[in-house]
């Protein structure tokens, strides 16, 4: 009987332990958030992919996995290109924001240090950090990985979007962080017989000239890009008159840039590789803009992987033709919607 005794005890104590260690176990954990911590670099930042595949923050990790990416740490493949590291910062901040993980707002304290450390004293951001290979280390406008920084580096001096949890010494250096990349801009913004035009996706990290990256991205003016440089100009309270007139110039060459009465559209073509071809198709309501143009006569310009510039769609490889965003309509909101209201607002 006291066998019994001693064993019922026994087993009522371990359910009593199992169950204290569930009742101890955080419930202040995001799954997304946990994720974002594993793929956290030791220098700050975040890689967007591992080796050449993009990361999934809604794929699943196994013991295993995380393990693995985690000694693989110290890897120089911290980037703001594809939105990486802001795309994270940004996530974390709100998670900490609902959950109180401080976790969560030591990684946001380590990636803000990161932005800190990687911006150049000219007040550029190179698209990696450390690593500068190539063009790895240009000034880079290119798919806005510039601007989303500057955007979180103006939350914070804000204090909006969740980064008012930061100190005031951080809000300090994102102030000054700032305004070198607003001077950064204007001094980057492309002269055309002495009238400032738009911007260039990448300029060399020393000289600020401009300079190219991929074999396909030549040296050109950019119709993406500018326009949300030109956006966040716009955000700035009581703009000097350096940035008012930076932001009229650059709205000027949009419009004599458009190209009107044609769409970028993809078309069946069964004698391509994969039976589709992207072409410039007729279309009177249709109001686009080119990419990349010329410095010189604003042409737009198509570069294939040879990295040879052509006046022609038609001149550059299939691949190419259809696998990049040669044309768009990115200015049209900003012209008709945006820059309209700041106006009112000066």
């Amino acid at each position: 009987m006291k066998i019994l005794t001693f064993a019922f005890m026994a087993a009522l104590l371990s359910s009593c332990a199992v169950a204290q260690n569930i009742s101890e176990r955080p419930s202040n954990l995001d799954s997304t958030a946990e994720k974002m911590l594993v793929y956290q670099r030791s220098v700050g930042g975040w890689p967007k992919a591992i080796g050449k595949i993009p990361i999934d923050y809604d794929q699943e990790l196994s013991a295993s996995q995380r393990v693995e990416i985690k000694a693989d740490s110290l890897h120089e493949d911290a980037t703001i290109d594809n939105k990486a590291t802001t795309r994270e910062l940004r996530y974390l901040v709100k998670a900490f924001g609902s959950t109180g993980n401080p976790a969560y707002l030591a990684a946001v304290k380590k990636g803000m240090n990161y932005l800190f450390k990687a911006q150049y004293e000219n007040g550029g951001w190179p698209q990696y950090f450390p690593d500068h290979h190539l063009y790895r280390g240009q000034v880079t406008y290119n798919d806005n990985a510039m601007v989303n920084v500057l955007n979180i580096m103006q939350d914070l001096v804000e204090g909006k979007e969740g980064f008012e949890v930061l100190s005031d010494g951080d809000r300090k250096k994102a102030a000054i962080a700032v305004d070198k990349g607003l001077s950064c801009i204007l001094k980057t913004q492309v002269l055309q017989n002495g009238k400032p035009t738009v911007w260039c996706a990448q300029y060399d990290q020393n000289t600020l000239k401009p300079a190219q990256a991929r074999t396909f991205e030549p040296i050109s003016l950019s119709g993406m890009e500018s326009v949300y440089i030109v956006e966040f100009l716009m955000r700035q309270k009581n703009p000097s008159p350096a940035i008012i007139s930076s932001v009229k110039s650059a709205i000027q060459w949009f419009e004599k840039a458009k190209i009107v009465g044609y769409d970028f559209v993809f078309i069946t073509d069964l004698k391509q590789p994969k039976g589709k071809d992207r072409v410039l198709k007729a279309d009177v309501s249709s109001v686009i803009w080119a990419r990349f143009y010329d410095i010189p006569d604003n042409t737009p310009i198509f570069t294939g992987r040879e990295s040879v510039p052509k006046r022609s769609l038609s001149e550059i490889e299939v691949e190419r033709r259809v696998g990049y965003a040669w044309y768009g309509k990115w200015p049209a909101n900003l012209i008709d919607k945006k820059y309209p209201k700041w106006l009112k607002q000066l």
